[in-house]
């Protein structure tokens, strides 16, 4: 299974980032190119476990839609959210937060 890993330094404290990571207005504002949208499940504020959120949006010149459920939460060193609906077979998104020194 192909894993793709992205790391970002940012300059605030993980609890702050893990919220913005989660924040379904937040996501939708970043995205406001393709026109991503909730149309289902949880569609404003933070997303908490167990909940679910339906994202439609434009990606590649397609019209795709699928659904993406929290299924791990650990406040504020990590979360995961899985596809249970949409274009691939499997899409699992985790996302780590850490304090580094280099952040106050």
């Amino acid at each position: 299974m192909p894993t793709i890993a992205v790391e970002i330094l940012v300059k605030a404290p993980p609890e702050r980032c893990f919220d913005a990571a989660r924040d379904l207005d937040l996501h939708i504002l970043s995205m406001s190119r393709t026109g991503e949208r909730a149309v289902a499940g949880r569609t404003t504020g933070l997303i908490e476990l167990g909940q679910h959120v339906t994202w439609e949006a434009r990606h590649f010149g397609v019209r795709q839609r699928f659904t993406s459920q929290i299924t791990a939460f650990d406040r504020p060193r990590h979360f995961q959210d899985s596809m249970t609906n949409g274009a691939f077979r499997s899409f699992v998104h985790d996302h780590h937060f850490e304090p580094t020194s280099e952040v106050q």
